[in-house]
């Protein structure tokens, strides 16, 4: 994350590969099914869903092309929550509530209270798994935020699903204006009924 490397190089390294991820077996659900009203969220609340996309912007930041989060990575991660991915919804909502107890006893702040610098030192610690030895370190007669690793393994799954998000098709909630698809020119049909948002004039 300290030394960018363009993107579009990047993908040519074999990121076309999580399209594919992207694009298998994904369920389209009903408009109404799971939809909260006066929200734009199905299964996160506002609050998370408002610190979901700040990591997400952290994981593929805006550069000359959308970021995660203006790329719908969130619409895409929330809309699966509530379908095929429905087993990890009790990871997100632990994770997230963990995310914020760290955050406040380390920077005295929520996550998107805190600086862009001070989000990628926080989540450069979660990487390494150092939030739950930092929580049991500091509050050792407190149940820990995190069990051994468990930041970890919950950051390389936000990873996984932000990559699956900005990389795969459009019709499944991510991908806005198949920003990833142009980057690379990559060539991308046009699937009539399917798409989730308009093309660029």
């Amino acid at each position: 994350m300290k030394n960018k490397v363009k993107r579009a190089e990047f993908l040519q390294a074999g990121v076309i590969g999580a399209s594919a991820i992207g694009t298998g077996g994904l369920l389209s659900l009903p408009k109404f099914l799971g939809y909260k009203e006066h929200s734009p969220w199905r299964f996160f609340t506002d609050e998370e869903g408002l610190v979901l996309e700040d990591i997400l912007e952290q994981i593929i930041p805006t550069d000359e092309w959308l970021g995660a989060k203006d790329a719908g990575v969130g619409n895409f991660i929330d809309k699966h929550l509530m379908g095929i991915n429905k087993v990890h919804q009790s990871t997100y909502r632990k994770g997230l509530v963990s995310i914020g107890e760290s955050c406040k006893l380390i920077y005295k702040k929520s996550f998107s209270e805190m600086s862009f610098k001070d989000q990628h030192a926080f989540l450069t610690m979660m990487e390494k798994g150092k939030l739950s030895r930092k929580a049991q370190k500091d509050q050792p007669d407190t149940v820990a935020f995190w069990e051994p690793n468990e930041d970890r393994k919950f950051f390389n799954m936000l990873v996984d699903h932000c990559m699956q998000g900005y990389y795969g098709s459009p019709r499944h909630g991510g991908n806005k204006d198949y920003v990833s698809y142009r980057m690379i020119d990559l060539d991308y049909p046009f699937i009539i009924g399917q798409n989730r948002y308009e093309e660029n004039s």
